[in-house]
């Protein structure tokens, strides 16, 4: 079975966020990290290269496949910063209408900028999140008090 690329490395996120070269991204990541840390009570790690999450679960697909995943996380990529939040969380298709400039595709949510969404509701979607996946994937070993 092929090994999970998308692994928790011992480099410290801060790093790579000071690397951004964009100036508006660099600002929104350390906003983002600061928003979702507060929201959930974990620290940043970086996962792969370029991945900034947020505690995490263990999932394991009906195929056998499984592995370990951020409970939340976001990247800042050179078009846009990537959200990486379930498709299918409830009342997902109601926010994504309230959220603001943004574009989807399956998993991941891509925003320009912060002043672009609404914060709020961008907390609910995390909420919201993170009940969808510990229903799915429960792990006694973390506990999360949402904000």
């Amino acid at each position: 079975m092929a090994k999970n690329k998308t692994t928790e490395t011992a480099i410290h996120p801060m790093d790579f966020i000071n690397a951004v070269k964009d100036e508006t991204k660099r600002k929104d990541s350390f906003s983002l990290i600061e928003l979702i840390k507060e929201q959930t009570g974990f620290e940043p790690k970086l996962w792969g290269p370029s991945i900034v999450g947020f505690g995490s679960y263990h999932y394991k697909y009906e195929s056998g496949h499984e592995g370990d995943s951020p409970l939340v996380a976001f990247s800042p990529r050179a078009s846009a910063i990537t959200l990486y939040l379930s498709g299918h969380f409830e009342k997902r298709d109601e926010f994504l209408e309230k959220l603001g400039k943004h574009k989807t595709d399956k998993g991941c949510i891509y925003i320009k900028n912060l002043d672009s969404i609404n914060i709020v509701i961008l907390q609910k979607m995390i909420i919201n999140h993170i009940k969808h996946i510990r229903e799915m994937y429960p792990d006694k070993s973390e506990t999360i008090n949402i904000k």
